[in-house]
Parts: structure tokens; C-alpha cells; sequence
């Protein structure tokens, strides 16, 4: 009798797989689901960027006058980690394009930021400027040292859209968000 009840305590297990399994397929099937991934949301980055070039000790850069199909998409600043400004982008093909800065040591930040890109000993001019270009795994970088700090454009995109991206970079307090319209930025004596 007991080797009898063991079969039959084995069977109804296999039984309620059986069934819940049936249930989990009929509820994938017929309820509606999403297989695409949420639209990134692009982000105004507007008060970060007035608050990071109080508190840094170097001019910090973003972008101004990108053409359209640019989106922020990351904002942050930290003072605690060697004052790190980072605004990360989404190109008009969709490639991700950051911009990093901090006074942290090159050797250490470009790596970090970069994903472990690797100064290939060349370099790249962008608007009369010379990038030392570094090549990694993942992510590409153009990478320029001055006014204390060390700049990184990097990402996904490629080294043409990085020249863009660092084309596009200013450190006046004039330089306003791609995003932003362009009338916004007239000045308001002008109408």
C-alpha cells in the first residue's frame, strides 16, 4: 500500500505541472505584450549643467547647435568623484555618444568611462583641435586633456559622430541644450 501511494503522489505532481504550464501558455498567448523596449526618454539637462559649471573647478562642456536627431538621454554630475560631469546622447542612428569629464588621472578615467578603450596612438582633428583617438571593445573614444580636466567623448557611435559630438562641445554659459528650440535662445529685446 505505501509503494501504491508513493506512484500516486508522483502522478498528481506531474499532473499539476502539466496544467499550471497549460495556464502559463494560454496567458502568454492571449494577453497583449510588448516585445520592443520602451523609447528612450530624452532628458533637459539645463539646471545640471548651470549647477556643474558653478561647482567645477574646469570649463564644463556640452553640446550646442547639434543637428536634430540628437537625444540627451543622462545627466549627472558628481563632485565627489573627482567633480565627473557625464551627459550621454543618443545619435540620429541610434549609437550611444557620452561626454566625460572629471580631473581624475587620464591613464585611470579614460579606460573607466570608456569601457576599457586603450590609447591607439593616433590622433583626430575636430575644429582645429587635436583628439588622441583610443579603440575599444565596446566603446570608441576621442580624448583631450586641458584646463585641468580631462575630456572624453565616447560611446558606441562612430569616430565621425564622436567628431561631432566634440565639434559641437562649448563651455560658455551660452551654450544651451540641443534640444532646446531655437527661438527660446533669441534674446528678448529683439521682436
Amino acid at each position: 500500500m505505501a509503494g501504491m501511494r508513493g506512484k500516486q503522489t508522483v502522478r498528481d505532481m506531474i499532473l499539476s505541472m502539466a496544467v499550471i504550464g497549460a495556464v502559463v501558455a494560454v496567458i502568454y498567448v492571449f494577453i497583449p505584450h510588448d516585445d520592443e523596449a520602451a523609447p528612450v526618454q530624452p532628458v533637459d539637462y539645463r539646471v545640471e549643467l548651470l549647477t556643474a559649471r558653478r561647482a567645477a573647478p574646469y570649463p564644463v562642456l556640452a553640446p550646442a547647435g547639434l543637428p536634430e536627431g540628437w537625444k540627451a538621454t543622462s545627466v549627472s554630475y558628481k563632485t565627489e568623484s573627482d567633480d565627473a560631469w557625464h551627459l550621454g546622447y543618443l545619435d540620429p542612428d541610434g549609437e550611444y555618444v557620452a561626454v566625460e569629464q572629471s580631473t581624475a588621472p587620464p591613464r585611470k578615467y579614460v579606460p573607466e568611462v570608456s569601457q576599457k578603450a586603450a590609447d591607439s596612438g593616433r590622433t583626430q582633428q575636430v575644429a582645429g583641435e587635436e583628439w588622441g583617438r583610443w579603440e575599444g571593445p565596446k566603446y570608441d573614444a576621442l580624448v583631450r586633456t586641458e584646463d585641468g580636466a580631462t575630456t572624453v567623448v565616447t560611446g558606441t557611435a562612430s569616430f565621425e559622430r564622436l567628431g561631432e559630438m566634440a565639434a559641437a562641445l562649448e563651455a560658455g554659459k551660452d551654450a544651451a541644450p540641443a534640444q532646446e528650440p531655437q527661438e527660446s535662445r533669441k534674446p528678448q529685446g529683439d521682436a
